[in-house]
């Protein structure tokens, strides 16, 4: 998503594109996500008392949040720098960061939906329900409610029980309640690529699937061609939007790249019969839930096992488990697809967007954790003012390469 949108605010800018990916458009972690447009996702995962959690997920084996114990010394690294920003002082620095990409792609999205630049993704604007299963959970979470509105200016609804089952009748009588982020909206990340696709051989962009990069050629400072898979490519600029693999380019990139594959699972099935109107987070047991109009999602969970392509069963049922805690009719039948994604985790929360210290004309935008999508129309347009030289519409300072 993020290097479709780096194409269409740099072709739009009037910029000659070529986009290369290793396996198809849109088939990488942008494919089966649960579809948030988020705002409401301000805070990073590294705040105070996150790294005893984290490591109390060692020993469990059923967390929806788990780390498999391995030795690779990349891993390690990235997790001492997450551990030294576990404070209350870098996590609101990430969340102003973050506010800024999510509430300019929430406008952009709104504009490229409004302008017809992309159709028939299954839009809607109804919000965000973080919903809670006991009721003590649910009201310890005005403290953070109480924290967005004061650091950010940006608030949910609270919903106690009565009020949330009126709104949302697919749940179970007997929740503690829910926080509605009526600034949230979501899509269909299939139908999304599939329209972004479109937009770009319309506009002009040549994209070549299957290609992969094998070297780079270098010179005064730049990178002169791409050799890749499919031949050589010789570039005047050139973006990497590369997702969760960008740790594996470090040598070639010369260049601290922080980013931790955070793997990531959904199931996605017919509408139930008992179907939720809105999208929903059981925030106690990490399960998502979306309702697409041609179709319904579960999804979550974090397992950080480093490139592990295995679709793992019991990570599969701790979604469908989650879920019938709290809805009605938690499944639909059949099941359309299993699926699962790397989210690319920076250490600090903060994508990593700008140029690469090593080159005049290389770019880095990655690192976009479980918001690429949310961030993505922001960070396309960011990336192309930057290569064209024109002014930033946000300031690019905290998601420069050499902040670690």
């Amino acid at each position: 998503m993020v290097g479709a949108a780096c194409a269409h605010y740099l072709v739009t800018a009037g910029a000659p594109v070529l986009l290369i990916d290793k396996l198809q458009f849109g088939q990488g972690c942008s494919h089966a996500n649960c579809g948030y447009v988020s705002p409401s996702h301000i805070l990073p995962l590294c705040r105070p008392g996150a790294v005893y959690t984290s490591l109390k997920t060692l020993f469990r084996r059923n967390s929806p949040f788990q780390m498999r114990f391995r030795f690779d010394i990349d891993f390690w690294n990235w997790l001492w720098k997450f551990a030294r920003r576990c404070n209350r002082v870098d996590m609101l620095q990430a969340g102003h960061a973050r506010h800024a990409l999510l509430q300019s792609s929430r406008t952009l999205f709104d504009q490229l939906f409004a302008e017809n630049v992309l159709t028939e993704c299954d839009w809607e604007t109804l919000g965000l329900l973080f919903v809670y299963q006991s009721k003590s959970h649910f009201e310890e979470y005005a403290k953070t409610d109480e924290l967005l509105r004061r650091e950010y200016g940006l608030g949910a609804t609270a919903l106690p029980e009565a009020e949330l089952l009126a709104k949302e009748p697919s749940l179970l009588p007997g929740v503690g309640g829910a926080w509605l982020y009526e600034s949230d909206a979501h899509l269909r990340p299939d139908k999304l690529m599939t329209a972004w696709k479109l937009r770009l051989d319309r506009a002009g962009v040549v994209i070549r699937e299957h290609c992969e990069l094998v070297a780079l050629e270098e010179g005064d400072h730049c990178i002169s061609a791409l050799i890749t898979s499919a031949g050589r490519i010789e570039v005047d600029q050139v973006i990497f939007a590369t997702g969760a693999w960008s740790r594996l380019l470090q040598s070639r990139l010369k260049t601290q790249i922080p980013i931790e594959p955070g793997k990531g699972y959904s199931i996605t099935m017919n509408r139930p019969a008992v179907c939720p109107q809105y999208p929903m987070i059981f925030e106690e047991h990490r399960v998502a839930v979306t309702p697409f109009q041609s179709g319904y999602r579960l999804g979550s969970t974090m397992e950080f096992a480093g490139y592990d392509q295995s679709i793992r069963p019991e990570r599969l049922k701790l979604l469908t488990d989650g879920a019938s805690l709290y809805l009605k009719d938690p499944v639909g039948e059949p099941v359309v697809e299993r699926w699962y994604g790397w989210r690319p985790m920076s250490c600090d929360g903060v994508p990593l967007i700008g140029r690469l210290p090593a080159f005049n004309n290389a770019w880095l935008a990655a690192g976009h954790s479980m918001l690429g999508l949310s961030m993505s129309t922001a960070t396309g347009k960011l990336i192309s003012e930057l290569v064209t030289g024109k002014h930033p519409h946000i300031d690019p300072h905290p998601y420069r390469l050499d902040r670690f």
